[in-house]
């Protein structure tokens, strides 16, 4: 059984602890390898994305900054999906946070939508195809799965990270168990 993301709250290292120039600021290795755009789906190799997450947010604790860097790596980084990005709430629900993709829904109401779902009964919700599930907003009509992360510190949801994919039944048990690692560790590096 998989378990929901949980983290403590953390203090915030001082902003802008130390400058980096030159060949070292690109911490994260291997970062905009491309985008897959065939058929085929290639091993996703989470642990290294882990680690290249770890480095790309290792001096940063500022939620938007880091947030944006995080959707865009994602988006960058793994295969076939065609959005990867935060809803943070508001007391009329969902609102959008920095993400990769096309343009989405700026507002999700609350109460509606897979996103909403999975903040309000704070565990990862995977939906194989989006066409079958009843809550599901559609903001791309390309997106065919989706699985949405929330996002919880002391237990509590602040937010979820969310992709979208054109594919069908994109996400395995092994895509869940990798992201919310990834989700992790952004929560690790992050203060929000």
């Amino acid at each position: 059984m998989l378990y929901p993301i949980e983290l403590r709250a953390r203090a915030c290292r001082p902003p802008y602890p130390r400058l980096r120039a030159g060949p070292g600021c690109d911490r994260a290795e291997g970062f905009d390898r491309g985008r897959q755009k065939s058929g085929t789906m290639q091993a996703v190799d989470y642990v290294l994305l882990e680690r290249q997450v770890r480095g790309l947010l290792e001096d940063e604790c500022d939620f938007i900054a880091n947030a944006a860097n995080f959707a865009a790596f994602v988006y960058a980084e793994v295969p076939a999906i065609n959005w990867a990005g935060f809803y943070l709430p508001t007391p009329d629900g969902l609102v959008l946070g920095p993400f990769g993709g096309k343009p989405a829904c700026s507002r999700l109401p609350a109460g509606k939508g897979v996103c909403n779902r999975a903040l309000a009964e704070k565990r990862t919700v995977v939906v194989d195809d989006v066409s079958q599930a009843p809550d599901h907003i559609y903001c791309d009509s390309a997106s065919k799965s989706e699985m949405v992360v929330p996002l919880l510190i002391n237990g509590e949801p602040r937010g979820v990270f969310d992709l979208d994919s054109p594919q069908l039944a994109r996400f395995s048990a092994e895509d869940q168990t990798g992201i919310e690692g990834l989700v992790a560790a952004f929560l690790e590096a992050t203060s929000i």
